[in-house]
């Protein structure tokens, strides 16, 4: 027997703590790593995403959007959107953060890049996206927050974005990016994602409780389809050479770069929901949902966007980066509020 440095004793028998629950306390997981994987065999093996036959694997990825969104319907049910109605503030706050702070600062920024006008459309994608749902919900719930209030405003983000995103694009987005029309990219996008989701929402009494039983499962699904989207965009990427002209220190520091981000607009909402008095929990729930970007959105909507271009790892680069640092530090800053929470809850009593 002997005691570790923390005082807990521990023998030779026990079983330590796997790699796999050790990485998860931090935010990392099996997905995150598949997208590494994903990248690596793009750049080794870039032909297979490129082939048509026998199966594309594009086009399998587009049917797949579309299953995904249905069965996201399916869990919305119409009681979880009235449930979040009641604040309007906090939901006025966390779309203005996604939707207007987030693009702003991507367009202050913009004289940094000069000619790199590839990677900082990247970075406007990335802030032109909506948030993100699961995590979002995931980490309210560890810090101990206003779920009703989390699902209602992921739930609203995501429909949103599939409006507000191509509008901010088309600003800066021309047919030389590969940018087509915005009315037929619009148009596609509400039948690829928003009416699955429309048909969702009408089967969900039928078939919600189906969809919310194997959430986990489905899971997977989405997992699967999002790998596909990534390989394939990337082995479009390695064969055009579009990343010749990056090195590593530029992806370092454009690394460095999403984390700033996330911090940078973190305590400005800190800051805003302090002045505006919200209570501990609908705090929690600004702060995660309001600084949160959908991975899922962001793969989904660049095949959309950008049907015909090469540069799509050069967009989705930063979105990549910022869906991982921003598990890794939310998930960290979640169990720290958590344990405060109950350590103040503890006093108290």
């Amino acid at each position: 027997m002997y005691i570790r440095a923390d005082g807990i004793p521990w023998s030779l028998n026990s079983s330590p703590l796997s790699v796999s629950s050790t990485l998860q306390r931090f935010g990392l997981d099996g997905f995150l790593l598949a997208i590494i994987a994903m990248v690596v065999l793009a750049y080794f093996f870039p032909s297979i995403g490129m082939t048509e036959d026998p199966i594309s694997l594009g086009e399998l990825a587009n049917y797949g959007i579309s299953v995904i969104f249905l069965f996201y319907g399916m869990r919305l049910g119409p009681e979880k959107l009235k449930a979040g109605l009641v604040n309007w503030r906090m939901h006025v706050l966390v779309q203005s953060v996604t939707f207007i702070l987030f693009p702003l600062l991507a367009i202050a920024i913009k004289p940094l890049f000069g000619h790199n006008e590839e990677l900082w459309l990247g970075i406007f994608y990335l802030a032109a996206l909506p948030s993100t749902v699961s995590s979002s919900v995931v980490m309210v719930s560890i810090a101990k927050g206003n779920m009703p209030a989390a699902i209602f405003n992921a739930s609203i983000s995501s429909l949103a974005g599939v409006f507000i995103t191509p509008l901010w694009m088309s600003l800066f987005l021309t047919a030389d990016s590969g940018f087509t029309n915005t009315k037929d990219i619009i148009m596609k996008l509400m039948w690829q994602i928003l009416l699955p989701v429309v048909i969702g929402v009408l089967l969900n009494k039928k078939f919600g409780g189906f969809a919310e039983k194997n959430k986990a499962r489905l899971r997977y699904f989405d997992q699967t389809i999002i790998l596909i989207i990534i390989y394939t965009s990337f082995c479009h990427s390695f064969t055009e050479h579009v990343f010749d002209q990056y090195s590593p220190l530029n992806v370092f520091f454009l690394a460095l770069g999403m984390v700033g981000l996330f911090f940078f607009v973190f305590f400005i909402i800190w800051g805003i929901s302090k002045l505006l008095r919200f209570s501990a929990e609908d705090r929690i729930t600004v702060l995660f949902c309001g600084s949160k970007k959908s991975l899922v959105h962001g793969t989904v909507m660049v095949k959309v966007l950008f049907p015909h271009a090469s540069s799509t790892g050069i967009i989705l680069l930063p979105v990549m980066m910022y869906h991982a640092l921003q598990l890794v530090f939310a998930s960290i800053i979640a169990r720290r509020l958590a344990n405060r929470n109950h350590l103040v809850a503890t006093k108290e009593i």
